[in-house]
């Protein structure tokens, strides 16, 4: 059995990916995560019949011989034990390479905006088709990584990418539905906070954002507030801090230039990469 895999923390990105990786990887069945935000939740409320996606819990009893990781470089835990668990492993990630390889493992990357955006040059290559429903969350996975092809790290290949998928049958409308849909009461009352909050601070000349936040309890896509405070402010780099009831969530954005939000992260147990990075643990801010 092969399985395509993807980080805890779904977006659009992963999600796109894990089926792009479907089309990719034939008979290798691409597995959803435990945690799925709200929008994507709604998405596969209304559009998952047609999908090849399972979930962890009903995949059969068999040995897995090959695990496709896709827009993570990490091995994610799965819902139940799979028996002995040494397989070749293939990397498909848009990060750059943040870890030593195992033997069993391969990695392909690519200086891209999105991750989907590195399959669908294979796609293209095989000369593939799409139906309008797979290109629709392509270029949501596109759209939702690139700002809608406006973040400074969107690539020519990233809006190649866009353009094949609106002649593959892209729905722009179902896209802005699900990218631009309102806050959620908890996210605004988070957002709020985190407006009253931010100090703005000029380190080596470059304007950094910091911005704190506590609420009660969960709240979902706190991550997705930190772009909306990326156009407000316009910094060089944001670090957004928000206590959740008993879960601390380190969120950092930057422009790419000034600062390497990854490896900040990194100090802190968490990761990323040059322009995002995030960490979640228990204690206080």
């Amino acid at each position: 059995m092969d399985l395509i895999l993807t980080h805890a923390n779904t977006d659009f990105d992963a999600l796109a990916s894990l089926l792009a990786a479907a089309r990719l990887f034939p008979g290798a069945l691409p597995v959803l995560p435990q945690r799925l935000n709200r929008n994507l939740r709604d998405f596969l409320a209304l559009y998952q019949d047609p999908m090849p996606f399972v979930r962890a819990e009903d995949l059969p009893p068999e040995p897995v011989r090959r695990v496709i990781l896709v827009d993570t470089q990490q091995m994610p835990a799965l819902a139940r034990p799979m028996g002995p668990f040494h397989p070749q492993v293939e990397i498909l990630d848009h990060h750059p390479l943040a870890r030593p390889l195992a033997e069993n493992e391969r990695y392909t990357g690519g200086n891209v905006g999105a991750t989907v955006t590195l399959l669908i040059r294979r796609l293209v290559e095989r000369r593939e088709t799409l139906s309008p429903l797979e290109a629709t969350l392509l270029l949501l996975g596109i759209y939702e990584d690139t700002g809608s092809l406006s973040y400074p790290g969107t690539t020519p290949e990233d809006i190649r990418g866009a353009a094949w998928l609106l002649e593959q049958g892209a729905n722009l409308h179902v896209v802005a539905e699900f990218l631009n849909g309102p806050l959620s009461e908890g996210q605004l009352q988070i957002f709020n906070q985190l407006v009253a909050s931010a100090e703005v601070r000029e380190v080596h000349g470059w304007p950094m954002v910091l911005a704190r936040a506590r609420v009660d309890g969960y709240v979902e896509e706190v991550s997705s507030l930190a772009h909306r405070l990326m156009d407000l402010y316009d910094p060089a780099a944001l670090f957004v801090m928000v206590q959740l009831g008993d879960t601390v969530q380190l969120v950092a954005r930057s422009d790419g230039e000034a600062v390497h939000v990854g490896e900040v992260m990194d100090r802190f147990g968490g990761g990323g990469h040059a322009r995002r990075g995030g960490l979640a643990a228990a204690g206080d801010p």
